[in-house]
């Protein structure tokens, strides 16, 4: 099949599957369409590992939507499918490239999409697609549109056609036609400026030879100036840290016990400063170590103290850790506790690939490739798993349990506040859960979350 093959063939399931629903199934359906006609689309050279890993991770976020249909799993499947793309077309641009490339897609397509010689055919032997563009797809398009003009001039015209009423959504095909033709294009037949390509080196994870001759990064300080800068800086960093440390971990855990709402805030203000912390500390180091002090032979003691530096944040990071665990344990699960575990993980993940990156001299860019990767399978991680389910399942061992929290609030957690029904005897919470669950089956099977058809009235 050809490029436009592809955008009116993936146009056409667009409207099928969105007309006159919701969100819900159809989206996760189409992006496991998308997905396979990718892999059928991508020639050969292009199926590396990377691109078969995002294939299967964009089938499993299509699964994972069609199941949750929540915030996360959209997030996953929207960027699976944009980076699945990317992928099947671009083996050695830089990832980092992926948004503005469609972002200059999206505000460009209309001049492509009238530029027919780049993506219709120029010539068709078999004359079928000149005769269905020139016999019907051009006449139907000009008459549905003077015949909406001439139906708003006239009531009497218009009312030529009252008596025939068809149960169609004219505008609304219409509508979804055209975002799902703007989609498909930009998708199947989109560009990379030249621009681009001449600027992906600069993002490389290595320095070239040339980034390894000794000289000085700023003309108003000489190469010495810069070292010695670099070395009281991180030096005084490290005291300063090690008395941070100090300090907040007697205020976490020795003084006295406060408030629940104060508990809550002052770790939440805590939990902002050291991720705060650990970013300044990570641009700092791209301060430092961005050129030649990679390969200074004179600047082994600034490495030393950058490295202490990494390790001490480190450690703030798993004391951090360590009070919002002794905060879930007193007060129970929320997302919001999840989350802070996340960004800590991130932080370790960030320190981590910062020492990787002195001990093996890498550009500042490598942080950012990589890394990059890690929000991408932290993405993955929220979109797969029933956090709400966690949640609940978890807060349901404790006396203070809050029923209506967990079912306002928190999402799926239906299954398990039918068990806890079932177990305190609650006939009138179990009825709240089943009419929740019965709205949500009543939706067009289109539009159905595929969660809550596997819970039995």
């Amino acid at each position: 099949m050809k490029t436009h093959h592809y955008i009116f063939l993936t146009t056409a399931l667009f409207v099928i599957l969105f007309y006159d629903q919701d969100i819900g199934m159809n989206l996760g359906i189409l992006s496991i369409f998308y997905a396979g006609l990718t892999l059928f689309k991508t020639p050969e050279r292009n199926r590396t590992r990377i691109f078969m890993i995002l294939f299967v991770t964009t089938i499993l976020s299509g699964i994972a939507f069609i199941w949750f249909r929540d915030f996360p799993s959209l997030l996953a499947v929207v960027s699976s499918i944009l980076l699945l793309g990317y992928r099947s077309r671009n083996r050695k641009l830089k990832i980092l490239f992926l948004i503005p490339v469609f972002i200059i897609n999206s505000f460009t397509s209309i001049f492509r999409i009238f530029n027919f010689e780049g993506w219709l055919p120029k010539r068709n032997v078999s004359g079928v697609w000149q005769k269905s563009l020139g016999f019907i797809i051009i006449p139907v398009v000009l008459i549905s549109i003077f015949f909406g003009i001439y139906s708003a001039g006239s009531d009497h015209f218009a009312a030529l056609f009252r008596d025939y009423e068809l149960d169609i959504n004219i505008w609304q095909i219409l509508c979804l036609s055209v975002l799902g033709f703007f989609i498909a294009f930009n998708y199947w037949n989109y560009s990379v400026e030249r621009f681009i390509y001449k600027k992906n080196d600069l993002l490389d994870d290595n320095f070239k030879d040339a980034a390894k001759i000794q000289k000085a990064t700023y003309s108003f300080l000489d190469l010495d100036a810069e070292r010695t800068s670099g070395i009281i800086s991180f030096f005084c960093l490290n005291i300063l840290l090690v008395f941070f440390i100090i300090t907040y971990n007697y205020e976490q855990f020795y003084e006295a016990s406060k408030t629940p709402v104060q508990l809550s805030e002052e770790t939440h203000d805590r939990v902002n400063a050291v991720i705060m912390s650990i970013v300044m500390a990570v641009l700092v180091i791209m301060f430092y170590f961005k050129s030649s002090f990679n390969f200074d032979p004179k600047a082994k003691l600034m490495k030393i103290l950058a490295r202490i530096w990494i390790i001490l944040n480190a450690l703030l990071v798993l004391c951090t850790a360590l009070k919002n665990y002794e905060y879930i344990i007193s007060y129970g699960f929320t997302y919001k506790r999840l989350g802070v575990v996340a960004f800590l993980l991130l932080a370790l993940t960030g320190l981590g690939l910062t020492f990787i990156k002195i001990q093996r001299k890498k550009r500042n860019a490598f942080l950012f490739n990589v890394m990059t990767w890690y929000f991408y399978g932290t993405i993955l991680a929220c979109s797969y798993v029933n956090w709400g389910g966690i949640i609940t399942s978890q807060n349901m061992k404790r006396k203070d349990f809050v029923v209506n929290y967990h079912l306002e609030q928190i999402n799926f957690s239906e299954r398990q506040l039918l068990r806890y029904a079932d177990q305190k005897n609650d006939p009138l919470l179990k009825k709240k859960v089943m009419e929740k669950v019965k709205e949500e089956k009543s939706k067009p099977f289109l539009s159905k979350i595929l969660y809550y058809e596997t819970l039995k009235e």
